[in-house]
């Protein structure tokens, strides 16, 4: 006998329409393959009971047919059907909508954000980097206020993914920017850090990648859990780079005040994740999460925060860095401490920009006319200067510096150090010992 879903499962958002007449079966099926379509049994509330009906969806010429009542669409009967059916490891989900359905007994399967993106969990289901115990329970979604339709933040994320959203071919320049949205780590600000800006990278040629990455809020790690997620989706996406049309030699990481605590290890952590994620056992092993490039907005404290001697690999990808001063000065201090030590390391094309005015956070928003608000510009300008908006398997002028960097013979002192007493030989104060020792942290 087939267990329905009982009533207090029902989430709130949809009480009162049409989906109160329908329900997955307890034992949703997995998705069938791309080639045969996608299927599953799901039920629907007549007054005489639950009758069950299934569906079938042909992704090859967006055909689907349908046992259903006539008072129900088959859209909706798909969206229903990419919820119910659970997610295997690298399950896609494209063109779907989040309704917050209940879980099942597979593993929860994240929908996409915006129109045409296509979900990939990070991790197979029987991982045991997932909490098994919570993996089904469904990511809770707050909108934004007055805007229908429009996902602000969410929670709850035990199956963390990505999220692609791809460039047509003839415009396509092959870089991907993957982005970590802030939050505090109490929740994932996917809206103003996220979806805002498939449109905007699209008009450059860029895809876009959100990542939904594993918070404090529900129990986890940040400087562990979090960072893993970063650098496996940096894995991930490389891994699948020919799929997606994607640079392999462009892919990068921008993170927005707590997602940059994850953008900032990537930078400097690379080579230790992927050493101890080389054994045979692991699907991604031998695939780099080096990222080719690093963005820091408004960014919470870096590793240089917590220690100064934090290494610097040779091989450090440049960074693009940008927050609000004196209105955001902790914020602005733990920008400059990444930005002194990465340039004391002699790590190459570093760009910073604090501006005088400005709060924390708001993504693209134009701040009322504030050349804060232009900040989307200057990575812009940055990004082409460095040779990510050519055309794909063109190598970058980033790629060439940072090859020209690593075949150099480490420096031993940083451009600010010099006697004893922290001056320089032109006599300015300078570093002092962190800054002649800057040479060794370098690795």
């Amino acid at each position: 006998m087939t267990t329905i879903p009982s009533e207090n499962r029902q989430p709130r958002s949809v009480r009162g329409s049409p989906l109160d007449r329908i329900r997955p079966f307890e034992n949703a099926p997995s998705l069938r393959s791309a080639q045969s379509g996608v299927g599953a049994t799901l039920c629907h509330r007549t007054p005489k009971g639950w009758r069950p009906f299934s569906v079938v969806v042909h992704p090859a010429d967006s055909s689907a047919r349908c046992n259903t009542p006539s008072i129900l669409s088959v859209g909706l009967a798909l969206s229903l059907l990419l919820s119910a059916a659970g997610a295997s490891w690298a399950a896609e989900t494209p063109n779907a909508t989040p309704l917050g359905i209940p879980a099942t007994n597979q593993p929860y399967a994240p929908q996409a954000l915006v129109a045409g993106g296509v979900v990939v969990t990070l991790y197979p289901p029987e991982s045991p980097v997932l909490n098994q115990a919570r993996a089904r329970e469904a990511e809770q979604l707050t909108m934004t206020r007055g805007v229908p339709g429009r996902i602000q933040s969410l929670v709850n994320v035990h199956n963390p993914s990505i999220e692609v959203h791809n460039v047509e071919p003839g415009h396509n320049t092959g870089a991907a920017v993957i982005l970590a949205p802030g939050g505090g780590h109490n929740s994932l600000v996917v809206g103003t850090e996220g979806a805002d800006f498939v449109p905007f990278f699209y008009n450059y040629g860029v895809n876009t990648v959100i990542l939904r990455y594993r918070l404090r809020h529900d129990g986890y790690n940040p400087q562990v859990d979090a960072v893993n997620d970063a650098f496996q989706a940096i894995r991930l996406v490389r891994a699948r780079a020919k799929e997606w049309s994607i640079d392999p030699n462009k892919i990068g990481i921008v993170g927005f005040s707590a997602g940059a605590e994850l953008a900032a290890p990537a930078a400097l952590a690379f080579e230790d994740f992927d050493q101890k994620h080389a054994d045979a056992g692991d699907l991604l092993a031998g695939v780099s999460s080096r990222p080719d490039f690093v963005g820091l907005l408004y960014p919470g404290p870096t590793p240089f925060a917590r220690d100064p001697n934090t290494p610097i690999p040779r091989r450090a990808p440049p960074t693009f860095i940008a927050s609000a001063g004196s209105g955001d000065r902790a914020h602005a201090i733990w920008a400059d401490q990444y930005f002194a030590a990465m340039l004391e390391a002699g790590v190459p094309n570093l760009e910073m920009h604090i501006y005088g005015r400005g709060s924390h956070g708001n993504g693209l928003k134009d701040r009322d006319g504030a050349p804060f608000g232009t900040w989307q510009a200057r990575f812009i300008d940055w990004f082409r200067d460095l040779g990510f908006l050519q055309k794909p398997g063109v190598e970058t002028k980033a790629a060439q510096d940072v090859q020209a960097f690593v075949s150099q013979p480490p420096h031993t002192s940083g451009p600010r150090g010099g006697g004893a007493d922290g001056r320089n030989p032109s006599g300015e104060r300078g570093g002092g010992t962190n800054a002649a020792n800057a040479g060794g942290r370098l690795r």
